[in-house]
């Protein structure tokens, strides 16, 4: 699938769950006033909606049927993507535990995954924004020139998810993530690398900012 030509700004933030990458891309976002995209509730949308068909998300053959009549959308308001099911905005419950133990077996599905590919470069039509995910930078937007890539050892991130209230084993995570055949979770060779595990979220967009300055980037005062 060939990636829409841009001519603004797609800074690609990636990194593995619990690495702070949500709250650092949203608040990039707003200090550079550019549009937030969450592409992982995207993926939890779908893991939520496949539930309530009763679909097994272990199953592709269960799965891929339902893709077709699945009403997803997502937009741009308020500078924040949003993502409905049909006239329903799913909320807090993309983060209930039933999606949480799910969700990394549904975005091992192909066919989910280019669905949801297609939707990110949509967001970017019409956009300037700042879109976090595993494979923002990889695959859904190879050739913007801002990538970065947010890391933080397994340690502090198992922290981190339990402050959250979450209970999905991080290492579980790492290695669906990082083995499933399409679009895996890796680095892009040209993404810029932050290990946030001693850092404060200001520290990281921080650290993102001079990055995007000496690229050329302006950044509003």
């Amino acid at each position: 699938m060939a990636v829409p030509v841009r001519t603004g700004v797609v800074i690609a933030i990636d990194g593995p769950a619990a690495s702070g990458k949500s709250t650092v891309a949203r608040l990039l976002a707003r200090r550079l006033k550019l549009a937030y995209v969450n592409s992982g509730a995207m993926y939890r949308a779908v893991t939520w909606w496949m539930q309530r068909q009763g679909a097994d998300p272990n199953s592709p053959e269960s799965v891929v049927p339902l893709l077709g009549r699945m009403p997803i959308g997502c937009k741009i308001e308020n500078a924040e993507s949003i993502i409905r099911i049909g006239d329903e905005d799913p909320g807090a419950a993309l983060y209930d535990e039933a999606v949480n133990q799910n969700v990394s077996a549904i975005a091992r599905i192909p066919e989910v995954r280019r669905l949801l590919v297609e939707m990110q470069r949509e967001c970017a039509k019409d956009h300037d924004l700042v879109m976090e995910g595993r494979d923002i930078g990889s695959v859904v937007f190879p050739d913007t020139h801002y990538k970065f890539y947010i890391d933080a050892s397994p340690e502090v991130r198992a922290r981190r998810r339990a402050l959250q209230g979450q209970r999905d084993a991080i290492s579980e995570r790492d290695r669906a993530d990082t083995s499933r055949k399409t679009s895996p979770l890796t680095i892009a060779e040209d993404a810029w690398v932050i290990d946030s595990s001693h850092l404060t979220i200001d520290g990281v967009v921080g650290e993102i900012i001079g990055r995007l300055k000496l690229k050329g980037l302006e950044v509003p005062e």
